[in-house]
């Protein structure tokens, strides 16, 4: 094309900007060849004229089209240069905000600032597995790739992430190692992976510092090896560390902090173990307070001191050298906080001796605090012949002791990086590794000194390999694709290496100059001067004698050369270092030893890596200085440097370039200036502009053709060969044979030709537009035109019609009218003549009567006048006297209105207290009982008084007759001299009785007055008292009718809480199941793996599922001995421990140790019964002679009747023992679920105990009395036979006395039967409380020991790491739900045990029976008269088959490897589904019809284990998992259905109960085979995941449901694994469904119960759902509206498939709910308000994430779309700030739903079901 073609009207271009860099213009006219300047419009409406340069011809950069703008990778851009480059990042960063952007080989991170939801682990497990072109960019797909490549090359890689400080290399290169820790976890139990991701807090801390551009910078470069075995698992690690920036120890400039060790350390100072540091906060310490602020925001320096001393936990560092640690790095401080004093002659100077910060750094460190004091201020200088102590100056001894700091701290920092690899080392061999370089990238400030040289120097070697790597990538795909290979130019920086590192270089002049006793940085600058002055790469600047500029590869550089010498020499005085060496600290010795080579030359090949990699320098060697000299600083950076190299050089490189967007670390704020700063210095541009230099856009014939197929002429599309018809078609449209290439799979283009293509498709796409525009406009404004004629002559014919109506209504109106008003006038006419005639005759009769009435009525009046007069004086004389009576009633009502007002007041008082007493009526009754007693009370003091006052007035009586008598008598003695006295005396005592009189009088008053009060009072309140009982009651009815409501609702929504917490709960039994289960496999692998490996000949052990297989055909049987009791119990040991095959080893000795004690057991019994069997002899010996005279009816009778007794009991034991473990199984269920103690089953086995006991005493008791009623009727009967005893006579004590003898004798046996019942009970209540408070004593120990236990683990815990802690909590959760589990068990066969007892007692009593009516009936027998002399020979009758299968015990292996292990599901085609489930139920019901326990735990062990080692041998095989799970949950059923239990027989036959087992009780079978089908069927859901995972993302994202809708965009250099080839990965719609349909064909045909299907396809569809939702929001290439339609269509047939299989009622339609909203989301249309309210009411099921993440993945297929704004999402976001989403971005994908197994019984009977031959079960006999 030309260049009037390229730059034409309407041409965007980018020109150069001051302030953004770039700033795009568009041409606003042609422009012709030879013009010197360009016409230009901003964006800002501005014109510009854009000057050309006319010798160059340099014509501004032309700008990409829209539709390539923001790809992921910056190569698949059509114009490569730098503003394209800038845009790109730059609208990916702020529009989408997305932080990574391939750029070829290279991914760039852009550091957002801020904490994106995007490294989650669902995040890695989707990246994981995936093609690096198939997933947007990310730093877990370069992890992958690495990782892959590894992998499939067998071959070392490496990543190296660079970039500047505060860029975020750190933190990506963290990602990068947890990456690689979750994939390549380790395979043994060692936590490697964990002790990886362990070191990185601790380097953080003593390597990481706050500076002006980071604040967690990290000051030193690593370089991390991970190695792998040859599963590629991780088994170790190294580290490498390069150029620790030593000086920030002593100095840090402004708002800047020394390492965070020291604030973490000085944060955590009061802790009680570092009391011993003295130290204070961090500014209290010079070296830590010379940066200003000491904090940094949101860091909590204590919080991350806790996770250091976790990671030195976790890593294995001891506590005492953690201590011993923190002590050195206090001693720093101490010594950097030494005040040094100048001497007044300067040239010396001295410490105190008090000085405290002296003191303790001696202490800390150990070492002697004179020494230390005389050696900071002096130095020693030693000559050939002498040796000089001399002083220091201030300056100097400063220095010194800064210099002695810093390698106090370098020291440090090697030692602990020393341990960390010791750490993450291993013994097993390494396969392969991965390297995760995090280095420094180029650095430029306003002062470089002697670190920034290094480093620049690092990036320039790093830079040179990068180039290298770039250019043979770009010609391997060039020689791939047999493209002619032409040399392409690129920079190379070797001139600028061999200035630095060359013969006479830089570093070499340095260490001249240092080896010069007196050189100077100037001196050496000045040779620097003479030597490289000619060098390009070389400059000195105009106004400095000490600076040196280096044109680096990214930029200039100017060095100052102050510090360069001291830096590189690292001096520290011996003298301060031989004081400590002599450390009395171990670790403080050991950190200043000789070093024979202090360079970590760290073996990358040998016996741990490949042996086809081979470590090669590119150059020779350098030749080791001499042993005296020490080896300076820049030596070792080289040599680190060029082992670091050659390890690269010997690795598969993987770059990642971290930008700094800002300098204000502002989230997602972009500043183009530092952008280009930083892209042009990480090589970025270099690498763009090597693609560009070639043929940098590269498409595939089949994505060229699906792109611009619509370019193709119609002729041509008949041509089935896609290279031929993108031959013809680029050789048509563009005629330079030189713009493009084709490749042997690609077509290369040069730089602009795909714009050039995309504006011919554009150009085709808007005349095809034009095209349909203006025929569709024109037939519908023809369609228009024609419908407004026909609507127009419409309208005029009916308003013409209209209009001749309306005039003929008009005229026909108006000829009405005027008749109307010709009537109308006449009609008014008259009516007015005859209204005024008739009102001139009715005025005159009125007149004439008006004359008359008035001369009447003067009459009248005048004769009544009198009267009125009379009336009305005697009125007015009434009148006044009722206005006087009326004056005085008013007065009076006033008054008493007044009275009554204040009689309302007290009232209303009175009121408002009653209302407070209503509020307060819970007293109020308690008041009103109180006054009522008050009221007694003062009744009671009133008769009290009132007798008081009788009592008084009786003694005054007797006192005024006793003294009238004394009067008298007195009167009579001396006469009446002394009347007046005694009258003056009753005088007194009549006032004071007077006064008695009034005060009772008074009293009484006011008794009366309060009890009248207090009445009323009563009164009053027990109406008030009524009333609140009323609104009590009220108020009560109310508020029960609110609890109602209430407790509804509360019901309702406990109900759904327990739903819910039932669903977890199922979902965490089953996700246990499936951890035991993967635990179970994991124990099997590592088993074989071990059979594998071990070599060594000798005894091997059997597997635990043989050895239990083996085990379980050898059972003896119970009816011989007790013995049979003990195996069983061992036995049942066993198969827990076969179960529990993944258990740790204290449950393994714990079961152990229940065997020993079970045999223990078990002997103990057996000694015991030998004992009783002997007693029992001795006792029949020692039985008296006269015994054996009774009759033998009498003993047949007593037998009779203790059978019959017995089995009456027996029926009641079994009713009891079947209730008993109905209530075991039922309390152990709950608590399985709730793990609750098993107090409970003691408390069971306690009632069962003393119901036994009390059981056995009324049974002695009864059998005692019927015996002795027996005998005594049978000795009346048969007479008096036997002799009466005249000895026993004798003894009795009323002997004389007649006794009857049988009386005496039956008292006397029931005297003793009593005694020893009485004995028996006294013995055995002493034995239960001896054994009662020996299990109090075992349990008071075993407390103990387990408090003792959780001390010891929760120490441990507290020194892990949180996830660890997790980990170790779920695995100690485990082990004690496990011991719970085998108390239970244990429980179980105590139970089990008494039961077997008993059934051994009734079967001894019952063959007793047997013989004694045997016996009987043969004595029967010989009386009879009539005796068979003949043999008679029995018929057996023939019986119907009852439904039974009956085998003999050495058959049972081969009925389960015929019926289990060798079958094949085709052989049971056309057969009853579920037919093994069955036969096997058959089978069962026959052994518990025979009542052998051990044949059913034989069998259902054995097919158990038979059928998990059926679905390990096909553990892939879809067919086969479904026919196990659907047999299991058959036989499952059977059992349930079959158990007698009434919930699970409501839908049985009569014929079916009569198939119901008889003796057993398989419920503990039943939740064994309900967990082994939980295993099944997410075996089976796994299966089917497996085979529909790689489907899901071709089918429903990718492939063309609806053809020619969706294009293909440009893709770079990472391409999508399904676009190489034309359809060898992809896979249709249809897929799919044939794959569900063969699902969904063998679980019907194997008769899988309906509701587990539905639950399959749920789940199937939700891991649909969730992997195609989970690609759509990592993929930019797939969000756009084409694939939204596509997606919808898809869903739509999946959702039609459901229904057509009636599998709609599943649930899984609902599963895809956020599909399908995500699906219309790609199709809204998303501009305005309303268009924003609208996706927030339809994306329900979405959360505010994945909304905002789509619309940011938003693009445009075609140039006709329009991209989704920023200002569109920021309204999404603010209308959706109130929802409480999950942080969680992507779906879980591993996520399984809790499977549920309903209750299904089957219609068939046993007895209908036929066997066929093909089984070969000839063995089976049918019962």
């Amino acid at each position: 094309m030309s260049v009037s073609e390229l730059y034409s009207q309407y041409t965007r271009v980018w020109i150069p900007d001051p302030d953004e860099v770039w700033r795009s213009a568009e041409l606003t006219k042609d422009y012709k060849e030879g013009e010197k300047s360009l016409q230009l419009k901003l964006e800002d409406e501005t014109i510009r004229e854009y000057p050309v340069d006319a010798q160059n011809n340099q014509l501004p950069f032309l700008r990409n089209p829209d539709i390539l703008v923001g790809e992921n990778d910056l190569t698949a851009l059509s114009y490569l240069h730098e503003p394209a480059v800038l845009h790109n990042l730059k609208v990916r960063f702020l529009e989408s905000n997305h932080i990574y952007t391939y750029c070829g080989i290279v991914l760039v991170a852009i550091n957002p600032y801020e904490q994106l939801p995007i490294y989650g682990q669902d995040v890695i497990y989707a990246y994981s597995g995936q093609n690096m072109g198939d997933m947007d960019p990310h730093i877990f797909a370069v992890a992958e790739e690495a990782y892959k490549q590894m992998a499939r090359d067998e071959k070392n890689q490496s990543i190296i992430v660079s970039g500047e400080s505060g860029a975020g290399k750190t933190v990506s290169a963290k990602y990068a190692m947890r990456y690689f820790a979750t994939v390549g976890g380790s395979a043994s139990e060692t936590n490697i992976e964990e002790k990886v991701l362990a070191s990185s807090p601790i380097m953080e801390a003593i390597g990481n510092a706050k500076t002006t551009r980071n604040d967690n910078s990290s000051r030193f470069g690593k370089y991390i090896q991970i190695g792998f075995d040859k599963r590629y698992h991780i088994i170790g690690a190294n580290m490498r560390t390069y150029l620790l920036e030593k000086s920030r120890v002593v100095f840090q400039a402004d708002d800047e902090r020394n390492y965070h060790i020291f604030y973490q350390l000085c944060a955590a100072a009061s802790l009680p173990e570092f009391k011993e540091l003295a130290l204070t906060c961090a500014e209290d310490f010079f070296y830590t307070s010379q940066g200003g602020d000491t904090a940094i925001e949101g860091v909590d320096d204590a919080e991350d001191f806790e996770k250091t001393r976790q990671a030195f936990t976790l890593l294995g560092v001891r506590e005492s050298h953690q201590i011993s640690i923190f002590k050195i790095i206090a001693s720093i401080l101490h010594l950097g906080s030494v005040e040094i004093q100048a001497e007044r002659d300067g040239d010396s100077c001295s410490i105190s001796p008090q000085d405290e910060h002296l003191s303790n750094f001696c202490r800390l460190l150990g070492v002697e605090h004179n020494q230390m004091e005389h050696w900071l201020c002096h130095r020693k200088l030693v000559t050939t012949s002498e040796t000089y102590v001399k002083t220091m100056s201030l300056q100097q001894v400063i220095n010194a002791r800064n210099a002695l700091a810093k390698h106090i701290y370098a020291q440090l920092f090697g030692w602990i990086v020393e341990h960390i690899n010791k750490a993450l080392h291993t013994s097993t061999k390494q396969h392969s590794f991965i390297g995760v370089l995090d280095i420094y990238g180029f650095e430029t400030f306003e002062v470089n000194s002697f670190e920034q040289f290094c480093i620049n120097y690092a990036n320039e070697k790093l830079q040179q390999q990068f180039n290298l790597h770039v250019f043979k990538l770009e010609q391997e795909e060039y020689m791939k694709e047999q493209i002619p290979w032409t040399l392409i130019d690129f920079y190379d920086n070797q001139p600028c290496i061999d200035l630095i590192e060359a013969k006479l270089g830089i570093l070499d002049l340095l260490d001249e100059e240092c080896k010069v006793p007196k050189g100077t940085d100037q001196n050496w600058a000045q040779k620097l001067y003479d030597r490289h002055s000619s060098s390009q790469h070389f400059q000195k600047p105009r106004m400095s004698n000490t600076a040196f500029i280096v044109v680096h590869f990214a930029d200039k550089v100017e060095y100052l050369s102050d510090g360069f010498l001291e830096k590189n020499r690292d001096t520290v005085y011996e003298e301060q270092i031989n004081i400590l060496k002599a450390s009395k600290f171990p670790l403080v010795a050991d950190l200043f030893r000789d070093d024979k080579d202090p360079i970590p030359a760290t073996s990358t090949s040998g016996k741990g890596s490949s042996s086809k990699i081979n470590i090669r320098s590119a150059r020779p060697p350098m030749k080791a200085s001499n042993k005296e000299h020490k080896k300076s600083v820049g030596h070792q950076f080289r040599t680190s440097l060029h082992l670091l190299m050659e390890t690269l050089n010997a690795t598969t490189p993987h770059y990642v370039r971290c930008i700094k967007p800002n300098d204000e670390k502002l989230p997602f704020h972009f500043d183009p200036k530092r952008a280009v700063q930083q892209l042009r210095a990480c090589g970025v541009l270099e690498t763009i502009r090597i693609s560009a230099a070639g043929y940098p856009s590269r498409w595939t014939y089949h994505d060229f053709f699906n792109r611009y197929r619509v370019l193709v002429k119609k002729r041509e599309l008949a041509n089935t060969d896609k290279k031929a018809i993108c031959r013809s078609v680029l050789e048509s449209l563009v005629k330079d044979p030189d713009k493009f290439q084709f490749g042997r799979t690609k077509i290369f283009f040069r730089a602009g030709q795909v714009a050039y293509l995309e504006k011919l498709r554009a150009d085709k796409f808007r005349a095809a537009t034009i095209m349909i525009q203006k025929t569709v406009r024109g037939w519908l404004q023809k369609v228009k035109y024609r419908r407004l004629k026909r609507a127009t002559l419409t309208l005029q014919k009916y308003c013409r019609g209209y209009l001749a109506r309306r005039l003929a209504e008009h005229l026909r109106r108006t000829r009405a009218a005027v008749v109307l008003q010709k009537q109308y006038r006449m009609r008014r006419t008259r009516l007015a003549y005859q209204r005024v005639r008739r009102a001139a005759i009715v005025i005159q009769a009125f007149a004439r009567a008006m004359f008359v009435r008035r001369i009447y009525r003067q009459v009248l009046m005048e004769h009544k006048a009198t009267i009125i007069q009379k009336h009305a004086r005697g009125w007015m004389a009434r009148r006044h006297f009722q206005r006087l009576r009326a004056a005085a009633i008013v007065i009076q009502c006033a008054f008493r209105r007044l009275k009554a007002k204040q009689e309302l007041k007290a009232l209303k008082i009175e009121a408002r207290s009653a209302e407070h007493l209503k509020r307060l009526n819970v007293g109020m009754e308690n008041k009103v009982v109180q006054l009522q007693r008050k009221i007694d009370d003062q009744n009671k003091e009133f008769k009290t008084l009132s007798e008081q006052l009788s009592a008084v007035t009786s003694m005054h009586t007797m006192q005024v007759e006793k003294l009238k008598r004394e009067l008298a008598h007195y009167q009579q003695n001396q006469g009446a001299d002394a009347s007046l006295q005694l009258q003056e005396e009753v005088q007194s005592l009549r006032t004071e009785l007077q006064r008695a009189h009034s005060e009772r009088r008074v009293l009484e008053d006011a008794h009366s007055r309060e009890k009248d009060e207090l009445r009323k009072r009563v009164a009053d309140l027990e109406q008030e008292n009524a009333l609140l009982k009323d609104e009590k009651e009220q108020l009560n009815n109310q508020i029960l009718c609110q609890s109602k409501d209430e407790f509804a609702q509360n019901s309702v929504k406990e109900n759904l809480l327990m739903k819910k917490e039932l669903e977890e709960e199922r979902s965490r039994y089953q996700n246990l199941v499936k951890e035991y289960s993967r635990l179970e496999q994991r124990y099997d692998n590592l088993r074989d793996e071990v059979t594998i490996l071990k070599q060594t000949p000798g005894h091997r052990r059997n597997p635990s599922n043989q050895s239990s297989l083996e085990s379980d055909s050898n059972y003896p049987s119970i009816s011989t001995s007790e013995i049979g009791d003990s195996e069983d119990a061992l036995q049942q040991v066993e198969e827990i421990g076969m179960e529990k095959a993944a258990m740790d080893m204290t449950v393994f000795l714990k079961l152990q140790k229940r065997v020993r004690e079970l045999e223990q057991e078990r002997k103990k019994l057996q000694v015991q019964l030998e004992k009783r069997e002997q007693d029992s002899k001795k006792v029949q010996m020692e039985q008296p002679r006269n015994d054996v005279d009774l009759d033998q009816d009498a003993d047949l009778a007593y037998n009779s009747l203790k059978r019959q007794e017995l089995e009456s009991e027996n029926k009641k034991l079994k009713n009891d023992l079947n209730e008993l473990r109905k209530a075991v199984a039922d309390q152990a269920t709950q608590n399985n679920s709730s793990h609750s103690s098993p107090d409970s089953y003691s408390l069971l086995l306690n009632q069962l105990k003393l119901a036994n006991e009390e059981l056995e005493v009324r049974k002695e008791e009864v059998l005692i009395l019927r015996t002795q009623i027996v005998n005594a009727d049978q000795r009346r009967l048969a007479g008096k036979s036997m002799e009466p005893n005249i000895n026993a006579r004798a003894s009795w004590p009323n002997s004389e006395k007649h006794v009857d003898q049988e009386d005496a004798i039956e008292a006397y046996h029931g005297v003793c039967q009593t005694n020893r019942l009485l004995e028996a009970q006294l013995q055995a209540q002493s034995l239960e409380h001896e054994e009662q408070v020996e299990n109090l004593k075992a349990q008071v120990e075993a407390l103990k020991e387990e408090m003792d236990k959780q001390q010891q683990t929760f120490c441990q815990t507290l020194l892990l790491s949180p996830e660890a802690q997790v980990e170790f909590g779920v695995q100690q959760e485990i082990s004690r739900l496990t011991n719970e589990n085998l108390d239970l068990k244990e429980l179980v066969e105590k139970l089990e045990k008494n039961e077997r007892k008993l059934k051994k007692q009734l079967k001894i009593y019952m063959k007793k029976v047997q013989d004694l009516e045997a016996a009987q009936a043969l004595a029967q027998s010989d009386r009879r008269h009539h005796e068979l002399t003949r043999q008679v020979t029995v018929q057996r009758k023939e019986k119907d088959f009852q439904g039974m299968l009956e085998y003999h015990k050495e058959d049972e292996a081969l009925l389960i490897r015929n019926l289990v292990t060798d079958l094949k599901p085709q052989m049971l085609s056309g057969t009853v589904p579920c037919l093994p489930a069955y036969i096997l139920y058959m089978c069962i019901r026959h052994a518990d019809y025979t009542n052998d326990d051990l044949k059913v735990h034989s069998l259902l062990t054995s097919t158990i284990n038979g059928i998990k080692k059926v679905l390990k041998k096909h553990n892939d095989d879809f067919e086969m998992t479904s026919f196990w799970l659907s047999n299991t949950c058959r036989l499952l059923h059977c059992l349930k259905q079959y158990s007698g239990d009434e919930g699970f027989m409501t839908q049985n036959t009569a014929k079916q109960n009569e198939h119901c087992l008889k003796n057993f009780d398989l419920t503990e079978y039943r939740q064994v085979l309900s967990d082994l089908s939980i295993q099944i069927y997410q075996q089976l859901i796994k299966i089917a995941e497996g085979l529909l995972q790689p489907m899901i993302v071709s089918a429903m994202l990718e492939n063309e449901s609806i053809q020619g809708l969706s294009g293909v965009k440009p893709m770079g250099y990472r391409k999508r694994s399904s676009s190489m080839a034309d359809g060898d990965n992809s896979y249709c719609l249809e897929a799919i469904i044939r794959q569900m349909n063969y699902f969904h064909t063998v679980m019907c045909d194997q008769g899988l119960d309906p509701e587990i299907i539905l639950q399959v396809f749920k789940q199937l569809f939700y891991m649909i759902t969730a992997v195609t939702l989970n690609n759509l929001l990592l993929r930019k290439d797939v969000c756009s509206w084409s694939t939204g339609m596509q997606l919808r269509y898809n869903i739509s047939e999946l959702e039609e498939w459901l229904r057509g299989r009636n599998l709609h009622q599943s649930g899984a339609a609902q599963t895809m709910e956020p599909l399908i909203q995500a699906a219309q989301l790609l199709q809204l249309k998303k501009k305005t308000h309303e268009d924003a309210e609208a996706i927030c009411s339809l994306c329900t099921s979405l959360s505010t994430q994945q909304i905002v993440k789509i619309l940011n993945l938003y693009t445009p297929l075609n140039e006709f779309e329009e991209r989704v704004t920023v200002s569109f999402i920021r309204t999404i976001q603010a209308q959706l700030q109130e929802r409480n989403d999950p942080q969680q971005l992507l779906l879980d994908s591993k996520h399984m739903f809790p499977v549920l197994f309903p209750f299904n019984p089957s219609s068939l009977t046993m007895d209908s079901i036929h066997i066929p031959a093909c089984l070969s079960l000839e063995f089976l006999n049918e019962v």
